[in-house]
């Protein structure tokens, strides 16, 4: 079997950065979401 998880900083943010999440009406559903939890992280 490979390992599955080949880390990458690019792919890392472009998949799951602030800027892809603000792109569709959930992924700024997940930031608010996150907000309204109080994450010290809200994405990436």
């Amino acid at each position: 079997m490979s390992t599955t998880y080949q880390p990458k900083k690019r792919k890392r943010k472009r998949v799951h950065g602030f800027l892809k999440r603000s792109a569709s009406p959930g992924g700024r559903r997940v930031l608010k979401s996150r907000r309204q939890k109080g994450r010290k992280n809200i994405t990436v």
